[in-house]
């Protein structure tokens, strides 16, 4: 089955992906991603998902927890965090491989109401484990149908549906039904968290995160840190440089302008934290970006 689903998403991925190696197929929330030689860090707010590597090998890290995946493991990011990542084990003739299905909430409700409470959980948000057999055969009747068009809107509800529940009777399916109950923990820290997304270049009180997460500040500050691994204010700060990488990228703006623009008061706290997140000040980071861009292109 292994086989058979590393041919499938090798072939989709060599007839549609862009030239950063996605592909998204016409399966809502179904993608692809292949590299062909091992990369440098991506810092972004993973959301709730499940990637599959089939080929080659990728690092994430989300805080202090690392984890190494290989062909053959299951990634399994249950809330909105920032998360770093790298492939590592990529070449033009085995490239890195995977594919990601976004979680649906719906589905994962609708299930987890025909199915016991979630069990207690360590609610950490990022997590890796060998894919399980029922889970690579529901994904590769997945990636299959992309090949016959015509069925995808008859087929592809049914098919999505089967893979949730292999997933939440899997091994982190406690995990997962979290996500389906809305008075969970993680659900209670998702909300404090699209505040934050929202609101990232404002302060944010702990007693406002406290109530709209519907908890006490010390239980709040416990049950953040246990699904992120960081402080809400590690958080936040991480929110802003990712969101301070994405605009000096795409619209080139000053390192003054984007400090400003995403919270900061002070340009050299703004300068100093993001040479010690992403290794290089603002500008030179810019630089080097672009240039591996002309180097490639």
């Amino acid at each position: 089955m292994t086989s058979q689903l590393l041919a499938s998403v090798k072939t989709y991925a060599a007839a549609n992906a862009n030239r950063g190696g996605i592909a998204q197929t016409p399966i809502p929330g179904l993608t692809t991603i292949c590299a062909t030689a091992p990369g440098g860090l991506d810092y972004a707010i993973s959301r709730p998902l499940v990637c599959l590597v089939v080929q080659g090998g990728k690092q994430v890290a989300m805080g202090a927890n690392n984890l190494t995946l290989k062909a053959g493991d299951t990634l399994l990011i249950t809330a909105d965090v920032p998360t770093v990542s790298q492939v590592t084990q990529a070449s033009e003739t085995e490239p890195y491989l995977s594919l990601v299905l976004d979680l649906d909430r719906s589905i994962i409700a609708d299930l987890a109401v025909q199915m016991a409470a979630p069990a207690d959980t360590n609610d950490i948000a990022v997590r890796a484990a060998p894919t399980e057999p029922d889970v690579a055969e529901a994904a590769l009747r997945l990636i299959r149908l992309c090949e016959r068009p015509e069925s995808i809107k008859i087929l592809y509800p049914q098919l999505v549906r089967e893979l949730h529940y292999w997933l939440l009777i899997g091994p982190h399916g406690a995990e997962i039904r979290q996500l389906g109950w809305p008075d969970s923990h993680n659900q209670r820290i998702a909300r404090a968290i699209a505040l934050m997304q929202a609101e990232f270049n404002k302060t944010l009180t702990a007693d406002r995160l406290a109530d709209t997460a519907g908890m006490s500040p010390s239980s709040f500050y416990q049950h953040f840190r246990a699904v992120t691994s960081l402080s809400p204010l590690q958080f936040q700060k991480q929110l802003r440089l990712i969101e301070a990488r994405r605009l000096i990228m795409s619209k080139a703006m000053t390192t003054s302008s984007t400090a400003y623009a995403v919270g900061y008061e002070s340009v050299s706290q703004f300068t100093r934290e993001y040479r010690r997140m992403f290794g290089l000040p603002p500008a030179k980071d810019r630089d080097s970006q672009l240039f591996a861009i002309m180097e490639t292109g």
